[in-house]
Parts: structure tokens; sequence; C-alpha cells
């Protein structure tokens, strides 16, 4: 069959993500690889030493004609990168966040849509069975929500150097933060209507203008709240550096974490262990009718199984038409809120929506 011809796919940026979806591709038979686009030689893993590295994405993507551009580079040129794919006919699957701006992450979408295409954005979480369970569990609670969570990164040596590179452009609440925004978006269907933020640079390794401490806060019109914080670097604490906690009058849901965990593991960002179940109900005596209920996620998916896992839905996307219209708006809106974050931080003041 003409429509089971494996998607040829260009993969733009080898950093840590970029290697781990071209390694995704090359093992999944849906797939193959044309090329990959890299300004720089870099170190490979021996499965994707075979590929030609092209240092120009745009002659790339004319030369190579692909079917799939995969933009998995610095945040700046997520939205030019895109649009230009799309103009070459190309589906796209771009790294989160979609854009530095929403008037960029607008005119992806917008592109994707005159063009036809797919555009499929690298929400992760989205495709981790237990983030799937947490965001069930926590909806059948029912709406006002306290949205508890955080991300902080204690980081040294090639790690600092990667979070150095990637604060050229995006501070930690914007670039991790659209993943856990995106989480509350999805366990509350509410319109957010304001957004606060504070950022402090505790670094002079940093431009001066940028900080590598972040703190957002976010209201939703069916009253819910929810925070998230995020910090880089050598001096960020590993206590509570992993809080994923969500509240309603009826109960809450938590993620447990491994007490031996450490920030910098890349897995541990998506591992999480037990979620806890806790349900506020009281008998005649006061007291709580039921226990608390831990559902161990044995046998969970670590980061190259998500990033398999997250490039198959790709190929379905593609290969039987689903419609992204609600995936590509909930990639707008995590990127609104944490931008309007971002701008809170450096004004002063909250931004309405």
């Amino acid at each position: 069959m003409t429509s089971q011809k494996p998607i040829r796919v260009l993969v733009a940026g080898l950093g840590n993500m970029g290697r781990s979806h071209a390694l995704a591709y090359h093992n999944n038979l849906g797939f193959e690889i044309v090329g990959l686009v890299n300004r720089s030689k870099v170190e490979l893993p021996e499965e994707l030493r075979g590929y030609t590295i092209h240092p120009d994405f745009e002659k790339a993507l004319a030369e190579l004609k692909p079917d799939l551009a995969a933009i998995c580079t610095y945040s700046d040129s997520h939205a030019d990168y895109a649009v230009t794919a799309f103009e070459q006919g190309c589906h796209v699957f771009v790294e989160k966040p979609l854009a530095t701006t929403v008037a960029d992450a607008e005119r992806v979408v917008s592109a994707a849509k005159k063009a036809g295409r797919k555009l499929v954005i690298g929400y992760i979480l989205r495709h981790h069975p237990s983030w799937v369970r947490l965001i069930a569990e926590a909806r059948k609670l029912g709406a006002p929500y306290v949205f508890r969570m955080n991300l902080n990164q204690q980081s040294s040596g090639p790690t600092w150097e990667t979070h150095k590179a990637l604060m050229q452009t995006t501070p930690p609440i914007v670039d991790c933060g659209v993943h856990y925004v995106d989480v509350m978006c999805q366990i509350t269907d509410a319109r957010p209507v304001q957004v606060r933020g504070m950022g402090l640079r505790l670094s002079d390794e940093i431009a001066s203008d940028m900080y590598n401490y972040g703190h957002l806060q976010v209201m939703f019109e069916d009253g819910s709240v929810g925070w998230y914080e995020a910090g880089w670097g050598p001096m960020i604490s590993e206590t509570a550096f992993f809080v994923k906690d969500v509240m309603s009058p009826k109960g809450s849901v938590s993620i447990i974490m491994d007490p031996n965990a450490k920030s910098d593991d890349i897995d541990t960002h998506t591992k999480t262990s037990v979620i806890r179940l806790h349900t506020a109900e009281t008998g005649p005596n006061g007291k709580f009718i039921r226990p608390d209920e831990d559902l161990t996620m044995a046998g969970e998916p670590g980061h190259q199984d998500l990033c398999d896992l997250e490039q198959a839905y790709v190929l379905k996307a593609i290969r039987e038409d689903i419609d992204l219209g609600r995936h590509m708006q909930d990639a707008v809106q995590s990127l609104r809120i944490c931008l309007a974050a971002d701008e809170s931080v450096r004004t002063g003041q909250p931004v309405t929506l």
C-alpha cells in the first residue's frame, strides 16, 4: 500500500532531545531518516553515525524533500524553521516550546492549517501512561483545583553548559513550564485569566537580563489556582525539587518521588514512582472514611521509551489523519501562560489574559 511507505524525516538539532528523537525514528520502521542537521559536528550514538549531517536546515529541506521535519533546535529558531517546512509541504514535529512569542506560535499553527499538514509539539508527558492516569484521577475530583508543581535542576558540568545555552533565549519557567502548565490546563478546561511571575538571577554566568530561578502563579476562570517553580544551576537545592500535586475540595492526587532520585537525572523528570490518591470524605466521627491509595507505576517508560512513544504518535497522526486542533490550541495556551509569567517577572506587574 502506498500509504504505508516509510515517512521520510529530516531531523534538525542534535542536542539531548534531537538525538533521542533521531533514535526513535531510526528504530521505527514507519520512518526513514533522510538526513540530520546540526551547525557543528557532534558526537552521536553508534546507530546514528551513518547519516549525513547537514549544516544548513533550509538547504537540506530543499535538497532532500522530506515528508516530515523534526525541529529539535533552540527555541528561537522553532517558528521560522516550522513555517519554512510547511511551505515546502512537510509535516512538522517541533520540540517545546512551540515558539518564543505567542504571535510566532500562532503563525506556526496558521501555517500548518494553510498547508493542510500535521503539527505535533513535543509535549512528551502526554504520551506517558502515568501522567495520563494522574490527569484522569485529578479530573474525577472536580474543580476548583490547586496545582502545586515544580522541576528544579541542580546542574553542573555539561548539564549547566546546556542550561546556560538554553537561557540565551528562554528562562526555565518557560522552557520546562509549558509541560506542567499544559498538565494544569488538561485537568481544568477553564480559561486562564491572570498570571503573575517572579524571578531572580543567581549567577554571573548568565546574561544580566536573564534569570535562572522563576516562579509563576496562574488563576483560572473556575476559581482554580496553580503555581510552577523552576530553577537551574549549581546553586539550586535538591530539597523538594520535584513537586507534582493537585488538590480539590474532594481530595488530592500526588506524585510521590523516589527519595534517592537526583534532579539532574533526565529520567527523574518523567518517572512518577507512585501516584497517591487521597479522599477528603470523613465519617460521623470526623475521621477519614478511606485510607490513601498508592498506585505503584511499575514498568514505567524511561526517557528514550517516551521519545519512541511520542514519535509513534506522530506516525499515527500522519497516517490516520488525526485532528490535532485541540493539541495545537493547547500548545499555544500553555506558552501564552508561561510567557505572561515571564512578562510579569520583567515588569513586576500581574498580566491579565
